[in-house]
């Protein structure tokens, strides 16, 4: 832990070195707009949608990319930089940010952490308060936090993510503010629609355990009285021990699951392997941390995918 602290601290000092100094880098700021910088992809779709045509929002990580790991290069500090608002989720999810904070001094780009004023549920913790989690995989304890920042997953929390992206825009473009209400009101309309079709959809299923890939989802399964076991821990690359393993099948077995969930983001390998020593089927259940090309081609966003994610839940709980 603390050599990778180290490395992208490194990392990070040496692409702001190369921003400072040009690098080559070109500016990706559109005159006449709010110009925003997300640090990942759920962030990007809310700003979107909220800002509506007032606003040129650029997400960091490409997409395909898994975020987790993922550190800036000198373009992106270059966007940040020259952005009015920079939104990152907080809670840990970013390991980059502290540094990158730290380093701002003449830039008149505001952070904006998207998660303020969500109740944050501690790693692992679930619907019955209980920890089903494996803290010693837990990539916000280089942070010194025990914080889950998946905090998205609950359209509850991505509505009130929303409206803090809101008031930042309105903050930082008054001259516009009864779009950015209206587009926001809009948008909580659909993601309270979207609420509803999980608590109809979900609440009569004979089944609520869930076997899973990545330790993503305590927000959906908080919210919707589900519980989560999880291969890998917070972190997608987390490696799983023999008895993680062991305690998986062991689960499976217990609640006569029939699938496990795995991510496009992150290879499938070990979810396959399970599933077939487990002789269970694999359904993807996608964290939404990002968007494969692919995604991005056929228009999916928030909305979409956490739908086709709760088809996927419904199948499975049968």
């Amino acid at each position: 832990m603390k050599r990778r602290r180290i490395l992208t601290g490194l990392t990070l000092a040496i692409s702001l070195l190369l921003a400072g100094c040009g690098g080559g880098q070109k500016s990706a700021v559109v005159e006449d707009k709010i110009n925003i910088t997300t640090s990942f992809y759920p962030l990007y779709d809310f700003a979107v949608k909220v800002g509506g045509a007032h606003v040129n929002v650029i997400n960091l990580v490409p997409a395909g990319v898994e975020p987790h790991d993922w550190t800036p290069k000198g373009r992106d500090i270059k966007n940040i930089g020259d952005s009015q608002l920079f939104l990152y989720q907080g809670a840990g999810f970013e390991g980059w940010v502290d540094d990158f904070l730290k380093s701002l001094k003449d830039s008149k780009v505001k952070p904006v952490v998207a998660s303020t004023g969500v109740e944050l549920l501690k790693a692992g913790e679930e619907a019955d308060g209980h920890d089903h989690g494996k803290d010693e995989h837990n990539h916000t304890e280089e942070a010194g936090k025990d914080t889950d920042p998946h905090a998205w997953l609950s359209p509850k929390n991505a509505k009130k993510m929303s409206e803090n992206i809101k008031n930042a825009l309105v903050e930082a473009d008054p001259a516009h503010k009864s779009d950015y209400e209206a587009n926001y009101s809009a948008y909580a309309a659909k993601l309270d629609a979207l609420d509803k079709q999980y608590k109809d959809s979900l609440t009569g299923l004979p089944k609520k355990e869930i076997a899973v890939s990545h330790q993503a989802f305590a927000y959906l399964c908080h919210d919707y009285g589900l519980t989560q076991m999880a291969i890998m821990g917070l972190s997608p690359d987390a490696e799983p021990t023999a008895q993680d393993m062991k305690k998986m099948r062991e689960y499976i077995g217990e609640h006569g699951i029939k699938y496990i969930f795995f991510e496009e983001l992150v290879s499938d390998k070990l979810a396959k392997t399970l599933a077939k020593d487990a002789n269970v089927e694999t359904l993807v259940l996608n964290p939404l941390e990002g968007l494969t090309e692919e995604q991005v081609k056929q228009g999916k966003d928030y909305i979409s995918v956490m739908e086709e994610n709760l088809k996927n839940l419904t199948k499975a709980l049968q």
